[in-house]
């Protein structure tokens, strides 16, 4: 008896590998690298960025991933249940590979650069997923990650979920009659305030929530003097949730810089969930609408709703 189950076993394994390489079979994808990748198996496939593993987690695959990295925080059960490469940045190639992957998806800007070389070169196939901080780029990272998996279909369930929302969004942000000034402050460094420019997912969210970003002048994050945070006269300073290394509403409104603009005068401090307001993922629209209802409590007053199209989209099957 005990044989014939091992039998049965090794068969079912074998069928389950055969229909994953059969599924594969013929998949190209073109990547953050302007590469053609091609996948042959995604039976074993590792995550590293956390919108990447809440994608694959909402298009219900989560049984092919065998292993995520430190970002991958939504939901609780990827981190829980699944092996820890390392953060998105210092990942080590012997941790990933040594989970014996057939395909690795890596959010663009993933590193070091000398681990994407190796893991670039390894038996399974690596597929950069480009990181473009827009409405169409959160709607392509989505259907380049169900199409690497071979779940095409699901991907684009899960797509015109998410474009509901943005729509809804936009409607909400037409409501939107003077934009406030957000500065979003990564973190305060020996007093020295680091503060987020154009091209990052911060300015993003921030015009996403129909706000205006108060750097105007550089790309990416930028530790800037006090004099340039009084000039640019923000109205709310926003920033993430990182357990004790938060950045704490009084330490700003302290600040010599701060102390002379609106943000210390009305007390508008904002703090979210990191990877719920940067992480550029299925819940971005809602993390969006989350902001702009703080930075505007008016909109929900007025009738301003916003119901999230995810929850009732099946994309899972």
């Amino acid at each position: 008896m005990t044989f014939c189950r091992t039998i049965i076993q090794l068969l079912l394994t074998g069928t389950v590998a055969l229909t994953s390489a059969a599924h594969a079979a013929g998949i190209t994808v073109h990547d953050a690298r302007n590469r053609d990748v091609a996948v042959t198996d995604f039976a074993r496939t590792v995550s590293i960025g956390g919108a990447i593993t809440e994608i694959l987690y909402a298009l219900g695959l989560e049984n092919r991933l065998v292993g995520v990295d430190t970002t991958s925080l939504y939901p609780a059960a990827a981190l829980h249940d699944k092996p820890n490469v390392g953060y998105m940045r210092q990942i080590s190639a012997e941790g990933v590979l040594g989970l014996n992957p057939t395909l690795i998806l890596a959010i663009q800007g993933s590193g070091p650069r000398e681990t994407m070389d190796v893991l670039e070169t390894a038996k399974g196939p690596l597929v950069l997923v480009p990181e473009t901080f827009s409405e169409e780029g959160l709607i392509e990272k989505i259907r380049l990650v169900g199409h690497a998996m071979g779940v095409d279909a699901r991907a684009a369930c899960l797509s015109d979920a998410v474009g509901a929302d943005l729509a809804q969004l936009r409607a909400l942000r037409a409501r939107v009659t003077k934009p406030v000034r957000v500065m979003f402050v990564m973190s305060l460094q020996n007093g020295r305030a680091m503060v987020a420019g154009h091209k990052t997912a911060a300015n993003e969210i921030i015009q996403l929530a129909g706000a205006a970003n108060a750097v105007d002048d550089y790309d990416g994050y930028k530790i800037i003097s006090d004099e340039a945070i009084v000039s640019a006269k923000p109205d709310v300073v926003l920033s993430i949730e990182r357990g004790k290394e938060t950045l704490q509403a009084e330490a700003v409104y302290t600040h010599p810089g701060f102390a002379l603009t609106p943000v210390a005068a009305n007390k508008s401090f904002i703090a979210m969930d990191g990877l719920y307001l940067l992480g550029f993922g299925p819940r971005t629209a809602a993390a969006a609408r989350d902001l702009a209802v703080k930075l505007y409590p008016g909109l929900a007053a007025e009738g301003g709703t916003f119901t999230s199209a995810l929850p009732a989209a099946n994309c899972r099957q």
